[in-house]
């Protein structure tokens, strides 16, 4: 077959020419085009219909500024970031009425940059029409948000007077240390349960949520109660009363106290609650907390899970906090079993002798301990645990379990490292507390930021920790640091990390010249 000639019919050997379009010319400006019912190209077509006459190129949209809320008509308050879909959501539906009433639909919508401070947000909306004889037009259109700026009703009493709450959380955890509230901080931000909150105070042994709705207090209560097991009641003051109308105006408080038992606390089971948990114990630690506190037996490896309900029978406390580990170095060790996982964390009994890193050049004070974490220690390293040998311990179940058992006399808890520089790559960001600093206390400042360095060190061993909050990359960070910090010491992934979002001055897009090159839109049948 030659080349460019038509292929044969199937069979029959005969020439079948290839089919061509049509071409007509235009009846106004005599350029051939593709036959259409108006006879006419898109360019005239264009010039002599406009499919966005009566579409609206200004509107107006009003904004909280202190709470990044926009006003849906009547009276609700929507929250949106900028540029984000539930922006553009809410933009759209203040022209949504002109389109219907034109019969013009909606085929895209994007926006177009403006600067920060111009209180001006543009859309640039795609437009699709049927025109003349069944042709449909599309063309884009251009709209101009002005926004003006209203507080809306709760951040106006807030404005007006801070103490006009109308629900307040008082959270609350007695113990020596605020371990327990920077890891519940991360959660709030994460799940912006805190974010309805007027304000935040700092208060003796926690923290005071005050909200303008009882329901955003009771939302607040709810989500603690997943994550922590807690232990909630609730009261309620009468501020005033309408006798005409019968509306009863009240001041709620939700009271909320987090079990005392913090993960790495050294308990000492009653026998009583030794004997409900199988025979656990009655050493145990607590390796995990979330609505119910996970003890393992550090001797066996059997972990138990207790409920706050079930907590609340024994009601035991902690013998040994993290406050009081003492650093060991390890000289020998020599796995007993297998590594095994539990609830996702890897264990490994094993024999370890260890001697405190305070005795060196003292005395030659060397314990045998069995320890649970032979996975991870090898001679040499270093470890935290709890000292029974010289601990003066002021606990009853202790007393008990020391008179009726053999107790070991170390009980390591997690291997240590060296300390790092307080620069690192990641960050995480902070809740806006108000601090009474008349009220506080001399040496508070600086026992606060050793037990922030604390908990930033314990994310960097605990991998399922980090999962639940969310790290942001530091900007602040310097390379060289790097080379400070030993190749052992546990660090973050960088692909764990997110960017923070920091609202700047962008570049100009090229702008109206990219607008009017898209102004000109097709033809489609």
């Amino acid at each position: 077959m030659m080349p460019g000639s038509a292929p044969a019919a199937g069979g029959a050997g005969m020439f079948v020419p290839a089919a061509t379009a049509g071409t007509v010319l235009c009846c106004m400006c005599g350029v051939s085009m593709q036959p259409n019912p108006a006879n006419m190209c898109a360019r005239c077509l264009r010039s002599r219909v406009d499919i966005t006459e009566g579409v609206p190129r200004h509107a107006a949209v009003v904004y909280c500024p202190d709470c990044s809320s926009y006003l849906q008509p009547p009276r609700s308050w929507l929250r949106a970031t900028p540029e984000s879909p539930e922006l553009m959501q809410i933009l759209l539906r203040r022209i949504n009425r002109p389109l219907a009433r034109l019969r013009v639909s909606l085929s895209g919508a994007e926006f177009v940059f403006s600067e920060p401070h111009s209180k001006r947000l543009r859309l640039k909306l795609r437009l699709r029409r049927e025109v003349l004889h069944g042709i449909v037009l599309e063309q884009t259109h251009p709209v101009e948000f002005v926004v003006h700026d209203r507080l809306c009703d709760s951040c106006s009493r807030a404005q007006a007077n801070p103490d006009q709450w109308v629900a307040v959380v008082q959270l609350r955890q007695h113990v020596p240390h605020r371990r327990t509230f920077l890891y519940l901080e991360q959660l709030l931000l994460k799940h912006g349960q805190a974010s309805l909150a007027i304000r935040v105070a700092a208060a003796p042994g926690g923290l005071d949520f005050f909200f303008g709705s009882r329901s955003h207090a009771a939302r607040l209560v709810d989500f603690l109660a997943t994550v922590a097991p807690i232990q909630t009641s609730t009261a309620k003051q009468l501020v005033s009363h309408d006798t005409k109308s019968s509306v009863y105006n009240y001041k709620y408080t939700f009271s909320v106290e987090i079990c005392p038992i913090c993960r790495e606390d050294l308990i000492a089971l009653s026998p009583q609650a030794s004997r409900d948990m199988g025979g656990l114990g009655p050493l145990v630690l607590c390796v995990k907390v979330t609505n119910a506190i996970a003890l393992l037996d550090p001797l066996t490896l059997r972990v138990h899970h207790l409920e706050e309900k079930k907590y609340r029978v024994y009601n035991f406390k902690a013998a040994l906090t993290s406050k009081q580990l003492v650093e060991y170095i390890v000289l020998d060790i020599e796995q007993e079993s297998p590594e095994i996982s539990i609830d996702g964390s890897r264990y490994q009994l094993a024999y370890a002798q260890v001697a405190r890193v305070s005795d060196f050049g003292k005395n030659d004070t060397i314990f045998t301990v069995r320890t649970h974490l032979g996975h991870l220690l090898n001679p040499g390293d270093h470890a935290l645990g709890y000292d029974l040998y010289g601990a003066n311990l002021n606990d009853d179940d202790m007393d008990t379990a020391m008179a009726r058992y053999s107790l070991p006399e170390v009980v390591l808890v997690k291997k240590s490292y060296e300390k790092r520089p307080r620069t690192r790559r990641w960050k995480l960001k902070r809740l806006p507390v108000e601090e009474d600093a008349a009220n506080k206390a001399k040496g508070e400042e600086e026992r606060r930021l050793d037990e922030y360095e604390a908990f930033l060190r314990d994310l960097e061993l605990d991998p399922e920790m980090r999962f639940k909050m969310d790290l942001y990359k530091n900007e602040d960070y310097r390379s060289e640091m790097a080379s400070t910090v030993g190749d052992d010491i546990p660090t973050v992934p960088i692909d764990e990390l997110l960017e923070d979002l920091t609202l700047g001055e962008d570049e100009e897009d090229e702008g109206e010249e990219a607008v009017e090159g898209n102004t000109s839109a097709g033809m489609v049948e």
